[in-house]
């Protein structure tokens, strides 16, 4: 299938309208053959449901086309060449899909690596190891351009492929600090996709509808570091609900970043300790051993439909951006940087041991000031030296 212009306005038309989410609108499709018939059956339909369908104009959607061009993004319809497979094949996927970059980064396989914002400096490692290794193994990593573990795993497979995946509109980066890494995303040959209007600020309800797009693209789900209530763990979910694997990389007990992905790991999830624990379940899948879609397995015990769809507002919620706010109990904005090198430093640290080099690189702080940091808190009593110059935090009691 390829859309003419004309049919792709009317699909944008149609999934901006109040209301009309993924499911919806494949309804409608099927129902009246064309999105432009459905557009005239609109006001009949909800009228009789005593409601009031207001898509946005011609004049509108034209207006959004335009403000994504000029970024150089483009609109991909679930049915088209382009438009990637895996995501396709999830029951919640987006009709258009709005990418920025080279199409053929979703072609390939992928893997997901999600984890904390605040993340740790051995969590950071693993992360570049993971992401350097998937690379190499020619996996696409996919990730949510969030601080921490989600920054790392993109800027460590610039040169293999990644794919970053927005819980705003193409021109509301966020964090906006991340401005540059999508830059860099693009000019390495990688992706970035959309499924929110152009001008939309991301809230928090929007993190979780973006962390199902991010599953839906990948093979696996991979989760480095996660608290308890961490949108990672909510990427998991969909995971598992889509027919797809789910890893998680063990933590210390002591560290509360390792208690989402140590719980996964008991409730079945593949734990990763090296690279070849993910590879030794996605060859096959890869290869095309087992795959009810195009390579994706299909679970015997798969997850019935969600029960926070309705939470998620996949059916509804065509708002203004300026009424947006980015806050939720669904997810939370980025944590803020700490505010000064000790601050920082300790947020780097864990119970996991790690080295002056890498606590240099998670906290940008040179390696000389790291070590003065470091013996400052070894004085206070707050590390534990390790053989090869690691250091580990002592938790309080």
């Amino acid at each position: 299938m390829q859309l003419t212009d004309a049919q792709r306005l009317d699909w944008l038309r149609l999934i901006r309208t109040d209301g009309i989410g993924p499911r919806t609108f494949r309804g409608l499709i099927n129902r009246f053959g064309s999105a432009s018939a459905a557009l005239d059956a609109l006001p009949d339909l909800t009228a009789r449901a005593g409601k009031r369908a207001l898509p946005p104009t011609r004049a509108e959607a034209e207006r959004e086309m335009a403000a994504a061009a000029r970024l150089g993004v483009r609109f991909l319809a679930m049915g088209e060449a382009a438009y990637p497979k895996s995501l396709h094949a999830t029951d919640t996927a987006p009709p258009l899909i709005a990418l920025r970059g080279a199409a053929s980064a979703l072609a390939g396989p992928a893997i997901a690596v999600v984890g904390s914002r605040n993340a740790s400096a051995a969590g950071l490692a693993m992360t570049e190891r993971l992401a350097l290794g998937l690379g190499q193994a020619g996996l696409v990593v996919v990730s949510g351009l969030a601080r921490g573990i989600d920054a790392r795993a993109h800027r460590a497979s610039l040169s293999s492929g990644t794919v970053a995946v927005l819980a705003g509109g193409h021109d509301k980066i966020y964090p906006d600090s991340h401005t540059a890494l999508v830059e860099d995303i693009l000019a390495a040959g990688g992706a970035v996709v959309a499924e929110m209007p152009m001008g939309w600020v991301p809230r928090g309800r929007d993190f979780p509808r973006r962390n199902r797009i991010i599953s839906g693209l990948s093979l696996g789900t991979v989760v480095v570091e996660a608290a308890r209530r961490s949108g990672s763990l909510i990427t998991a979910r969909f995971a598992l609900e889509q027919g797809r694997e789910v890893f998680a990389v063990p933590g210390s007990p002591l560290d509360p970043r390792a208690e989402g992905t140590n719980d996964l790991i008991r409730q079945g999830a593949t734990l990763v300790a090296e690279i070849g624990h993910v590879l030794a379940v996605i060859e096959p899948l890869v290869s095309g051993e087992t795959g009810r879609d195009g390579g994706v397995h299909d679970r015997a015990d798969r997850a019935a439909e969600p029960d926070y769809w309705d939470e998620l507002d996949l059916d509804g919620a065509r708002l203004p951006a300026a009424a947006c706010a980015p806050v939720s109990r669904l997810d939370t904005p980025d944590p803020a940087e700490p505010a000064d090198d000790r601050a920082r430093l300790i947020a780097a640290l864990s119970p996991v041991p790690v080295g002056t080099d890498a606590l240099a690189r998670a906290t940008g702080l040179a390696v000389r000031v790291v070590h003065t940091l470091l013996l400052d808190l070894e004085l206070e009593g707050r590390i534990e030296r390790h053989g090869s110059g690691a250091v580990s935090l002592l938790s309080r009691a």
